[in-house]
């Protein structure tokens, strides 16, 4: 049994159900140091739900979580102080504009000056946010608001990122530059929870993927662990067919695309 002492969020035979929906069903799964955690799942799988509990946000009926040792629904305010979040739709101050957003982020994080202003003259200009600095949040695209959202999510140096959907409407550029956040963020010990529908993005940056199908992880491993799994062989199988694969979709996907082409060809 793999060891994981030093997981900064360990999840535990979570469970959670609304009405006659199962949406979270005996869930465990754990990030380490450094690690890059992708949750994957169809819509409805229940990814933000569990993303919810983790973040104290949701109360589970059953299991338990560890987020940097603290649970979230006990010490919800100090996890706040030490994560990092970013919704698939933004959730921020939409009256304010990013930098009174910035600026009263670092106030309520006692953040210093100027170690702040240095980071977001990098993030502003890295995400090409620059020209709508002073503008109403409310007035800008999605894309960019979300633009905002990822700064404000990073700006105190989180140990855990926590991200549902971060890629939503940002350009090839942005998400380039995101990309690299990333990264940067895992180099200096922190963990991130990235939960997408983008498979190549998943593939390309994710260390480990748990796939979630009904609300029960049904694989987990790198790619090559996942490829297994599946048992799918060839050089041109990717994450997606793999993924189609563990949720039982694959099948379904095959006769919908014959008949697209018994009909369009």
């Amino acid at each position: 049994m793999e060891n994981i002492e030093h997981a900064l969020l360990d999840v535990k035979s979570l469970s959670k159900s609304f009405e006659n929906v199962q949406a979270v069903d005996n869930l465990s799964f754990h990030i380490r140091k450094g690690e890059i955690y992708g949750l994957l799942g169809p819509n409805g799988a229940g990814k933000t739900t569990t993303i919810k509990l983790i973040l104290g946000l949701l109360e589970a009926d059953a299991g338990d979580i560890s987020v940097l040792g603290l649970n979230p629904e006990t010490d919800e305010v100090e996890i706040k102080n030490r994560i990092g979040y970013v919704s698939e739709e933004p959730l921020i101050y939409k009256s304010l504009t990013p930098k009174e957003l910035f600026n009263f982020i670092a106030s309520i994080r006692k953040l210093d000056g100027e170690k702040v202003s240095k980071k977001l003259a990098e993030y502003l200009e890295g995400l090409s946010a620059i020209e709508y600095y002073e503008r109403l949040i409310s007035t800008l695209s999605r894309g960019n608001k979300q633009k905002v959202q990822i700064i404000a999510a990073i700006l105190h140096d989180p140990e855990i990122l926590i991200m549902d959907e971060p890629l939503a409407g940002l350009d090839a550029k942005s998400v380039r530059v995101v990309k690299e956040i990333i990264e940067l963020h895992t180099k200096r010990g922190g963990s991130v929870l990235f939960s997408t529908h983008i498979m190549e993005i998943a593939e390309d940056i994710c260390d480990r993927i748990g796939i979630i199908n009904n609300g029960k992880l049904v694989a987990e491993g790198d790619f090559e662990e996942l490829r297994q799994r599946a048992n799918a062989i060839g050089d041109d199988v990717d994450l997606e067919d793999i993924f189609l694969k563990l949720t039982d979709q694959d099948e379904s996907i095959n006769g919908i695309i014959e008949k697209l082409r018994t009909t369009m060809l």
